[in-house]
């Protein structure tokens, strides 16, 4: 087993024993892990469930869905940040000035 996969187990294993202190079915446990996508997430949920005690599935499932949403909502502005300097490299490149002067040359 790889170290990443080790780090996946562990926070997967802590959530199920979380879940089942809390009377749910371990089977829960691993859907949510299979929505949440990471294991600094899975282990955001597990924090939660310890500090909240929620009373109901639904209230687990809204805080997954929401804990999903601030980790797509990062990634997205991962994927722009980077798009933008990619952008901005690529504007102040030298070849892209150069290729100005050549087409300002042939005006």
């Amino acid at each position: 087993m790889t170290p990443a996969q080790r780090t996946w187990a562990q926070a997967r294993n802590r959530l199920a024993d979380t879940v089942v202190s809390l009377g749910y079915p371990a089977e829960f446990a691993d859907l949510l892990a299979a929505q949440l996508g990471s294991p600094r997430a899975i282990s955001r949920m597990t924090s939660w469930l310890m500090q909240a005690n929620p009373g109901s599935m639904e209230m687990i499932v809204d805080e997954m869905l929401a804990i999903r949403e601030e980790t797509d909502a990062w990634r997205r502005k991962k994927e722009s940040q980077e798009a933008q300097a990619g952008c901005s490299a690529w504007l102040r490149s030298e070849a892209r000035r150069k290729n100005l002067e050549d087409e300002d040359a042939k005006e």
